[in-house]
């Protein structure tokens, strides 16, 4: 059985005070939640002063975004090594927005996880098509893509132990979001992709989640499906008692 993961990905909002006073009122919301790991994303601003208060919690911090490169004139860039120094635990890799906007590659999110994992820090890696991908009837291909090139390389162990949330593109800040069916395939396909590149064990280990416009009131249905074990939440998360609704629906006593 694996434990359903479920992050907030903050985007660009919240300032250091607003941050510490998120905590404050999520942090009792989700208190009596021991069967799912839960995570918040920050700026980067934000994140020691996260991680200071949500300790002796059990809500981890992850960073939105991460460099390969250990150090160096890379301005602008933060290491794996100041994200460890600052007590994350976690990182988004390759998230949507940065493929698109930053023009991050494959390649790059193989070198980001890498680093991740030899820094001992969990990588969440973003996979997910377009819309014009999906209509090309190209979802299947985008995604081994994604998958195939994105974590080349690893260990079976390594690919067990780390995060891949799956996050269709069109479904991202729209509104719209997969059908359960939608995502229930996608969910099994990617799986499919884990075991043929890594092993079953691998497969069976690694958790895979969902993230684009999941809500309070969609969270659960979506949460039943065998394949989805979690979901990484973006404009919904910014509200702490909307945020542990969806904790709470991604619950398994409650799928």
């Amino acid at each position: 059985m694996r434990t359903p993961f479920v992050a907030a990905n903050w985007k660009m909002h919240k300032t250091v005070q607003e941050a510490i006073d998120y905590a404050r009122n999520f942090v009792p919301l989700v208190a009596s939640v021991s069967d799912v790991d839960i995570v918040l994303a920050p700026p980067f601003l934000a994140l020691p002063a996260l991680v200071e208060a949500t300790e002796g919690s059990r809500v981890g911090v992850a960073a939105q975004n991460v460099s390969a490169e250990p150090n160096g004139a890379f301005t602008g860039e933060v290491s794996v090594g100041m994200l460890g120094a600052a007590g994350v635990t976690q990182v988004i890799i390759g998230h949507s927005e940065r493929r698109q906007l930053y023009g991050e590659t494959d390649a790059g999110v193989n070198a980001k996880t890498r680093a991740a994992i030899d820094a001992g820090l969990t990588p969440i890696v973003c996979v997910g098509e377009t819309l014009d991908e999906r209509e090309a009837d190209r979802t299947f291909d985008v995604l081994d893509r994604q998958v195939g090139e994105g974590l080349a390389g690893l260990t079976p162990e390594q690919v067990a132990a780390l995060v891949v949330a799956y996050e269709p593109v069109w479904a991202i800040g729209t509104g719209r979001v997969a059908t359960p069916d939608q995502a229930d395939t996608v969910h099994r396909h990617i799986r499919e992709q884990l075991t043929s590149q890594f092993g079953d064990a691998a497969a069976s280990g690694c958790r895979v989640i969902y993230g684009g416009s999941v809500k309070p009131a969609n969270a659960m249905e979506l949460m039943a499906l065998a394949d989805v074990d979690g979901a990484l939440v973006g404009g919904a998360s910014l509200d702490p008692a909307s945020f542990a609704a969806i904790v709470t629906a991604s619950r398994p006593s409650t799928t």
